[in-house]
């Protein structure tokens, strides 16, 4: 039992080391076809990304620490780099100091930064701009403004505590947040348009923060913020006493001068029900914040990025239903194929069963793999008679020391005693070989012709010794 086992072990052995000789070049060239494409194709990403965010306290902040969250635990660090704002944001995209930014709509030049390679995963929210006022400043400045001030000599309205028009603005002491923030030109603008020059309006431009306590202080009058409702800042200040959320009732018609600005509704009791807070619908202006990135970050990334939007902004919001956001239909730059196809298309069944590394390749790779393999099966022909060469040439090539001693017997070169000798050992080494059970034939058939050259050796009759020999034998 033991023999047969160490020689059933022994065929094992030599099979495997034939399919693998046989199949080698093959293999040899589907590696060297693999690592060359995966080194042309890099479908692994960079193991840290650099997201853009915002201010400290700012709801991009809060959004990127979410991101930072949803991508380590696919093994990838997100570095979040604080800024003033959205321009700052697009700015650190457009110098490949992010990967990946929270950009306003209004921000990008869409030509310009459609040419240079930024590219949207997709709009994720809507910041609305939010107008908070002191009403007891705004009461002052409209009684003063009655008795014929500069701000306006003709002014007789009566003194009023609510701030509905731009054009209430004038002569108050208003924030208009920071450079970065892209608020400042945005504000610009608007007034423009309402007919308010810059110089009638004492300007400011403190972070958020700061902005609040000089608001809640009395040292300013009015602070405009661009963000979304889930700004820590905002959402004190909705519930502070004394300061009040303006409504633009020409928000519509602002929305239609500026085509990158629409028309919003905190609904009545959205900030607090038992409050019954805000008392009424507030209609606002509100611009769509969109993740950009830059055509230069691996597609493995990008693909991530707009999977985690999916998750963060999917569900319902102050100003949106569920699955309002992302979409890709209010994206003023070209969308990446990943955010598109994660937004609007299904998913692979093998993301659900893959660790992310896996799908990644697969996903990078399944073109290159099919190729390989449409390549590969009419090669793959070949293995079979090379294996079938290599088992049979360990028969065959004592074939060559048989012919040797048949043709020295022809000859009468070599001792008779000599050739027989040779022959038995021959004999004795083809009785040794392993091959597989299928080719066993060709063992036997040397064997068999090992016999028949001894038998001619024995009957040319000049040896009677060997005669005796073999007899015995």
């Amino acid at each position: 039992m033991t023999r047969q086992i160490r020689e059933a072990l022994l065929l094992f052995v030599l099979s495997i080391r034939d399919m693998l000789a046989s199949a080698g070049p093959v293999l040899l060239l589907a590696l060297g076809l693999l690592a060359a494409a995966y080194w042309w194709l890099d479908p692994q990403p960079p193991r840290t990304v650099t997201l853009a965010t915002g201010p400290a306290g700012s709801a991009y902040a809060e959004f990127g620490q979410r991101y930072a969250e949803a991508l380590k635990r696919d093994g990838i660090q997100v570095k979040l780099l604080p800024t003033d704002g959205p321009a700052a944001n697009l700015q650190a995209l457009r110098d490949h100091q992010a990967n990946v930014a929270f950009v306003r709509g209004g921000s990008a030049d869409m030509s310009d930064d459609a040419e240079h390679g930024v590219m949207s995963l997709g709009a994720l929210f809507y910041e609305p701009l939010w107008l908070f006022y002191r009403p007891a400043a705004l009461s002052n400045n409209n009684k003063t403004n009655s008795k014929g001030t500069p701000a306006d000599k003709h002014a007789t309205a009566p003194a009023d505590t609510r701030l509905h028009s731009l054009t209430q603005l004038r002569g108050l002491r208003v924030n208009i947040d920071q450079p970065g923030s892209g608020v400042p030109d945005l504000m610009s603008r608007l007034l423009q348009a309402n007919g308010v020059m810059s110089n009638e309006v004492i300007a400011s431009q403190l972070a958020p923060e700061a902005a609040e306590q000089a608001l809640q202080t009395g040292q300013i009058d009015a602070l405009v913020l661009m963000t979304a409702p889930e700004s820590a800042v905002v959402q004190r200040l909705l519930q502070q006493p004394g300061i009040a959320l303006a409504e633009l009732p020409q928000a519509d018609a602002l929305a239609r001068r500026f085509p990158f600005l629409q028309t919003v509704t905190l609904p009545r009791g959205m900030v607090a029900l038992a409050r019954d807070l805000p008392p009424d619908d507030i209609h606002l202006l509100a611009a769509t914040t969109a993740l950009l990135t830059h055509e230069d970050t691996h597609p493995a990334l990008r693909q991530l990025f707009a999977q985690a939007a999916q998750q963060i902004h999917g569900g319902s919001g102050w100003f949106n239903g569920a699955r309002d956001f992302p979409n890709t239909r209010t994206s003023e730059l070209p969308v990446s194929p990943e955010g598109d196809r994660a937004i609007n298309g299904t998913p692979p069944f093998y993301q659900r069963y893959l660790p992310f590394w896996a799908s990644n390749l697969l996903e990078r790779m399944w073109l290159v793999i099919g190729g390989l393999i449409v390549l590969l099966l009419p090669l793959s022909r070949v293995v079979p008679p090379l294996y079938t060469y290599r088992v049979r040439q360990r028969v065959f090539r004592w074939y060559a020391r048989l012919r040797e001693v048949e043709a020295r017997m022809e000859d009468g070169d070599g001792d008779a005693t000599e050739l027989l000798n040779e022959l038995d050992e021959l004999d004795r080494v083809a009785s040794q070989i392993t091959v597989p059970l299928a080719h066993a034939e060709e063992v036997y058939a040397l064997r068999s012709n090992i016999e028949k050259t001894r038998r001619r050796l024995l009957g040319r009759g000049s040896v009677p010794a060997l005669r005796e020999q073999v007899h015995h034998g």
